[in-house]
This record gives structure tokens, sequence and C-alpha cells, in this order.
């Protein structure tokens, strides 16, 4: 199994949660997060003030799925997240040794 963290702009969720759902994907999280890459944030100016935005808002998702479907997640996500300007994001995949239903105590990829 692979754990899947991705870190995508903010009016990216709903679109990469509807091509998620048409493949397929049930379980996800999200999380709110704050965070920046190379674009190192942004200046703002409020009130006549200028400042430093150094870690904008971005959304993680958080997916675990079998091996044989992890290409296909990938390119759901880029896809359907991708703008072409800085700042889209990243995908970060890890190995899930186990899962476990709490419910019933399923175990494995019949726990996803």
């Amino acid at each position: 199994m692979k754990k899947i963290e991705a870190i995508l702009q903010p009016f990216a969720l709903d679109k990469v949660q509807d091509a998620l759902s048409a493949i397929g994907v049930e379980g996800l999280t999200v999380q709110e997060v704050r965070g920046h890459g190379r674009q190192k944030g942004h200046k703002e100016i409020y009130r006549g003030q200028e400042y430093e935005v150094s870690l904008l808002p971005k959304v993680k998702i958080e997916i675990v799925i079998p091996d044989a479907r992890l290409d296909e997640v990938i390119a759901t996500i880029t896809s359907s997240a991708k703008t072409g300007k800085i700042g889209d994001g990243k995908i970060f995949v890890s190995d899930i040794t186990d899962a476990v239903r709490i419910r019933n105590d399923e175990r494995g990829e019949a726990a996803l």
C-alpha cells in the first residue's frame, strides 16, 4: 500500500476531489496547512504598509491506496490540480506497512 500526500492550492481541492471520486477513490483526509516552496511567499500592502507573507495557505490531501493504483491516482491529481504556474504543489509517496479498520478488524488492503 502507498500513502499519497498532496500539497495543493486551496482552489484546486474541489476539482481534485471530484476527479478522485470519478476514478473510485473513496477515502481521503484534507487539512488546511500553510507553507511555501520555491516561491517563498509574496509581498502585500495593507493600510499603506508593505509586509511579507512567507507562509501561504495550502491544502494537504492524504490518501492510502493499493500499490497497483499509484500511477493512476498521481496522474489524476496532477492533471486536475495543474495550472502551470509556480505554487501548484507537490505530491509525496510513502510506503504503508499495514492498515486496520477499527470497526471490524479488517487488515491490509481490505481495510481501505
